[in-house]
């Protein structure tokens, strides 16, 4: 009997950690397709037309507009038809508009398949969030959703790398970083059907049983929306401000306001990415294994990463440019997320996993629309996107602020 408990207690341990391996991949496929159109936009130009960089940003606020969109729809469908049969459409939607963008002539084409695109996105992250909070164990959490992030990394490295040797060192047609987006794609559909199971609601713990029980008898729908949770999506919406602003124009920043040519743009901007994976995976051990010092944390990553968005246009010189990023890189919201999330996974209910992740997201993504847009459009105006810049370091300081001030405020009050 014992043999057979610990035969399929290896078997959920084994399960748990494909998991991770999976939604890693699924990351790198999603953002070597979010970050590989942005530093090959005069490319894209070349075949569809001139346009200036409000129009052309708006490219990446179309796939934004969807795949925000999709999260809090995407969430509540999660938690009714699981999430195997949720991942695996989306990313049939995702592929759908990397064919349509690859196609495109006309600039409105483009804008049609980044909505369809980012719809299909747009279903990943409470699938995933749900899926991993679900399999992996608590005191696990925080380092396996850092591995699970550093896709992002790897696939935002691989993107800007590949866009600007491919098509900007080689001559490659633009088209060429989509279709291997698209290749992916069909891989990772192919891998979620045979990897995901049907019923992948797994406990790797003894205990878990009677947690879920407590929990769904101690949290309720209305626990989305209380203060704590809120400050958390605040909290959310700042850093991932300063991300989206940073991965949409440091390209261009790096080119047009500090001289820098051809494939020196794409290494500069990978090192913000590539520097993320230890940051993040330093991070959230620390933060597990001090569960009670994450606020702490949290303020202390956030603050440090606002200043480094300053240093980075206050350089004097390259070398200190580049040390900027690569501070950034080790700070940013790679190396803050897992702790956010092992924070919200903590305060819902399982069965709410879906929703509560996809309005987490909601909240977050949301900033992905209006930061690349507005620092656009204060270039467009100003001629420069230094403004940009430092209006992110101020958003990430009053959100991380005023989390601080509400979570310390209920565990004073929890203590009296």
């Amino acid at each position: 009997m014992r043999e057979t408990e610990s035969r399929s207690r290896k078997k959920d341990l084994e399960y748990w950690k494909k998991i991770i391996v999976i939604l890693c991949l699924g990351w790198v496929i999603i953002w070597i397709y979010r970050t590989a159109l942005t530093p090959i936009f005069p490319e894209i130009q070349s075949t569809i037309g001139q346009y200036t960089n409000t129009q052309m940003v708006l490219i990446s606020s179309f796939y934004f507009f969807g795949y925000t969109g999709m999260q809090i729809p995407a969430g509540i469908l999660v938690d009714k038809l699981g999430k195997k049969q949720v991942i695996i459409p989306g990313f049939l939607l995702f592929g759908l508009g990397t064919v349509i963008v690859a196609l495109a002539n006309r600039i409105t084409t483009i804008y049609l398949g980044s909505v369809v695109s980012g719809i299909g996105c747009g279903t990943y992250y409470g699938a995933a969030y749900a899926l991993s909070s679900s399999n992996i164990p608590d005191d696990k959490r925080g380092f396996s959703t850092a591995i699970i992030n550093s896709g992002s990394a790897i696939g935002m490295g691989l993107g800007l790398i590949g866009s600007s040797l491919l098509v900007k060192q080689l001559g490659m047609p633009w088209q060429t970083m989509v279709y291997i987006c698209t290749i992916g794609i069909i891989l990772m559909i192919i891998t979620f059907f045979f990897v995901i199971k049907p019923n992948e609601e797994i406990l790797v713990d003894e205990s878990d049983s009677e947690k879920d029980v407590n929990q769904k008898q101690e949290t309720k729908t209305k626990k989305l929306f209380d203060l704590e949770m809120i400050s958390a999506y605040l909290l959310y919406f700042g850093t991932c401000y300063g991300y989206y602003m940073v991965v949409t124009w440091l390209p261009s920043f790096l080119q047009e306001e500090r001289g820098f040519q051809g494939l020196a743009i794409g290494f500069s901007s990978a090192l913000v990415a590539f520097f993320a994976i230890p940051g993040a995976l330093f991070f959230s051990r620390l933060a597990d294994k001090n569960q009670d010092k994450k606020n702490i944390l949290i303020f202390a990553l956030q603050i440090s990463a606002a200043l480094t968005l300053i240093l980075t246009v206050l350089a004097p010189n390259s070398s200190i440019l580049l040390i900027a990023l690569i501070m950034y890189g080790l700070l940013r919201k790679l190396a803050v997320e897992p702790v956010i999330i092992s924070f919200i996974a903590e305060r819902a209910s399982r069965e709410n996993y879906g929703k509560t992740f996809g309005v987490f997201n909601f909240f977050g993504i949301s900033s992905s629309i209006i930061a690349p847009a507005l620092t656009g459009l204060i270039s467009d105006n100003t001629g420069s996107k230094i403004m940009g810049f430092y209006i992110s370091a101020i958003i990430l300081v009053i959100t991380t602020v005023t989390f601080v001030i509400i979570n310390r405020k209920k565990k004073l009050n929890k203590n009296y």
